[in-house]
C-alpha cells in the first residue's frame, strides 16, 4: 500500500477494510470474534476494540503464514473456552478439555465487499454436507497471484489448493480460485494445523494445506462456488483500493435506487455503507453522505454537499453545504455555502443561510440566521431573526461562553454578541450594536454611537484625489447659501477656488475617424494654450 496505515485499515465505503470482515463475521451471530494481528500491532489492536470490545485478539509470532495465523488465533479460541468452562463450571457443549468445537469460519481482512450473505450460504452449505473443509471459490479470467482449486474429478470434492508460486503449467490454467474464506470442522481443523509443515516456495505455514492433510484423515472437503467475482477480490495496492471502492458505491447506489431514492447523477454520488435513506429523498450532483448520515422523507441534499454524521429531517433542503455532526429539522433550509461543525441543531422550518458558520448551536423551530453570520456556543429561541454579518463572540482567548437569544427576537445587522450574554424575548437590537449586556425581553439594545459629520474634510486632508474633485463639484453647485452652513460655505468657496487652479484633467482621447482627427487636435491645442 506505500502507507503508515496498516493496509486493513484503509477505509471503504465508511469502513476500514478490517471493519467490513468483522461486520460480515458479525451477521453470522458467532460465539467468538478473534482477529490476528502481527504488523502494526497496536494500532489493529485498537481498532479492533473500537470495533467489537469483546473480539478476541491474538498475536501471529515471527514463523509468516496464513497457517499460523489460524494456529495463534485457534489457542486463542481453545484459552477462552476453558477459560468459560472454569467459570461456569458448564461442559456441556463438550468443551470440558477447553477446546473448541463445532464449525471455525475463516476470513481474509483485505476482502472488503465479502458479504453476510454469502457468508452465511457457505456455512450452511458446509453443516448440511457435513464437511471438514468447505472453501468459497470463484472463477476469474486472470487468476495470477492466486491459489488454484484442484478438484477431483468426477466427484468434484476439492483435492488441494495450489499456490501460485509452487503451481505447475497445468494448474496455472486454472481459473477457479481460492477466496481466502473458509469453514472448518475444528476437529479436522486442529488436528491439520499440528502437521503443517514449510516446504513450500515462500518457506510458510500455509492453511491451504489442511485441506489436503483433511482428506487424508477421511474428511469431506468441497468448495462453493460464487458468480460474483468482486464480492472476494482481495485489496493489494490503492489501484485496487479504488476500483472496489468505486463498485461498492455503485452497489450502494443501486441498492437506495431500488429502494425509491432519487440519483440525479451517481457518477459524482458517494454514500457510505452506514448511511440511511428514506423514501423520496433526494441526491442532487456532488452529494457525499459519511458515517451515520440519515435523511428522512422528500428531503433533498444537493448539490455539492458533504454531510458526515448527520441527521436530517423530512422535506428539508440542503444546498452547498459542508456539515458534521449536526441535526436539521423536518422542512429547515440551509446553504447555499453553510458550513455547520458539530454540536450544531436546527428545528423545524428553521433556516440556516448563505456563508453562515455555526458550532454548538441550538435554533429554534421557525428562527432564521440567513447570511454571513457566525453562530458559535448559542440557543436561539423560536421565530427569531438574526441580522446580517452578525459574530456570536464565545471565546475570551481562554474559556468559551454561551449566547441566549430569545424567541421571537430581532437582531440588527452587524452586531457582536460579545458572550456571555442574554437577548430576551420579542427585543430588539440596533445595527451595528456590540451587545455586552443584557438585553431584557421586549427591550431594544443600542449601543452605537450619534453619527457625526466632519464638513470638508476629504478637501481638507484628501487634497487632489478624485473623491476631492467630485466633492468640490458638488459643493459648487449647491443651492441656496441659506441651506448651507458657514463651514461648508467655506468649504465650498474653497473649493471653487480649488477648481480654477486645478481643474480635472479631461479624459483620455478615444480613436477618432480620419475626417475628425485634425479637429480634434486642433481643439486640444487650444485649451492647452488657454489654460
Amino acid at each position: 500500500m506505500r502507507s503508515t496505515v496498516p493496509k486493513v485499515l484503509h477505509t471503504i465505503g465508511g469502513r476500514s477494510m478490517l471493519g467490513h470482515a468483522m461486520a460480515a463475521a458479525a451477521e453470522l451471530e458467532p460465539g467468538r470474534v478473534v482477529v490476528v494481528v502481527r504488523h502494526a500491532r497496536d494500532q489493529v489492536a485498537a481498532h479492533v476494540r473500537e470495533l467489537d470490545p469483546t473480539a478476541l485478539v491474538a498475536d501471529q509470532d515471527a514463523i509468516p503464514g496464513t497457517g499460523r495465523a489460524v494456529q495463534c488465533a485457534l489457542s486463542v479460541l481453545d484459552a477462552a473456552a476453558l477459560a468459560d468452562v472454569a467459570r461456569t463450571g458448564d461442559a456441556s457443549q463438550g468443551q470440558a478439555a477447553g477446546q473448541v468445537e463445532g464449525a471455525v469460519v475463516v476470513i481474509a481482512g483485505d476482502v472488503p465487499l465479502l458479504d453476510g450473505a454469502t457468508l452465511a450460504e457457505l456455512l450452511a452449505a458446509h453443516t448440511e454436507d457435513g464437511n471438514a473443509v468447505t472453501v468459497l471459490t470463484t472463477d476469474v479470467a486472470d487468476p495470477t497471484g492466486y491459489g488454484r482449486i484442484v478438484r477431483e474429478s468426477g466427484t468434484g470434492d476439492v483435492l488441494a489448493i495450489v499456490e501460485q508460486k509452487d503451481a505447475d503449467d497445468a494448474q496455472r490454467a486454472i481459473t477457479e480460485i481460492n477466496s481466502s474464506v473458509y469453514v472448518f470442522d475444528a476437529a479436522a481443523l486442529r488436528r491439520a494445523l499440528a502437521r503443517l509443515g514449510r516446504d513450500n516456495a515462500q518457506g510458510e505455514v500455509y492453511l491451504t494445506d489442511v485441506l489436503a492433510l483433511a482428506r487424508e484423515d477421511g474428511g469431506a472437503v468441497r468448495a462453493l462456488r460464487t458468480d460474483d467475482p468482486v464480492a472476494v477480490e482481495g485489496v493489494n495496492d490503492r489501484v485496487q483500493l479504488a476500483r472496489l471502492r468505486a463498485e461498492l458505491n455503485r452497489r450502494i447506489l443501486d441498492e437506495w435506487m431500488l429502494a425509491g431514492v432519487t440519483i440525479v447523477d451517481p457518477a459524482t454520488t458517494w454514500v457510505d455503507v452506514d448511511v440511511q435513506l428514506a423514501q423520496d429523498v433526494t441526491l442532487l450532483p456532488g452529494t457525499q453522505l459519511f458515517g451515520a448520515t440519515a435523511v428522512e422523507a422528500n428531503a433533498t441534499i444537493g448539490p455539492d454537499t458533504t454531510l458526515t454524521d448527520v441527521q436530517i429531517g423530512a422535506g428539508a433542503t440542503v444546498v452547498r453545504t459542508h456539515g458534521s455532526g449536526a441535526f436539521i429539522g423536518a422542512d429547515a433550509l440551509v446553504g447555499p455555502f453553510a458550513y455547520l461543525r458539530p454540536g450544531t441543531v436546527l428545528g423545524t422550518r428553521g433556516k440556516i443561510g448563505t456563508f453562515v458558520e455555526t458550532k454548538n448551536a441550538t435554533i429554534g423551530a421557525g428562527s432564521k440566521v440567513p447570511h454571513l453570520t457566525y453562530v458559535g456556543d448559542a440557543t436561539i429561541g423560536e421565530e427569531t431573526n438574526i441580522g446580517a454579518s452578525s459574530v456570536f463572540v464565545n471565546y475570551d482567548g481562554v474559556s468559551k461562553h454561551h449566547t441566549t437569544i430569545g424567541s421571537y427576537a430581532r437582531t440588527g445587522s452587524d452586531n457582536m454578541f460579545v458572550a456571555p450574554v442574554t437577548v430576551g424575548d420579542g427585543a430588539y437590537t440596533g445595527a451595528g450594536s456590540v451587545i455586552r449586556r443584557d438585553v431584557p425581553p421586549g427591550a431594544l439594545g443600542v449601543n452605537s454611537g450619534s453619527q457625526r459629520n466632519i464638513e470638508g474634510w476629504v478637501l481638507r486632508s484628501r487634497s487632489g484625489t478624485p473623491a476631492a474633485t467630485a466633492a468640490a463639484r458638488s459643493l459648487a453647485d449647491r443651492g441656496d447659501d441659506g441651506d448651507l452652513s458657514p463651514q461648508a460655505r467655506a468649504e465650498r468657496e474653497r473649493a471653487g477656488q480649488a477648481a480654477q487652479v486645478s481643474p480635472p484633467k479631461p479624459p483620455p482621447l478615444l480613436p477618432q475617424p480620419a475626417d475628425r482627427a485634425h479637429e480634434s487636435i486642433t481643439a486640444a491645442t487650444e485649451k492647452d494654450t488657454h489654460r
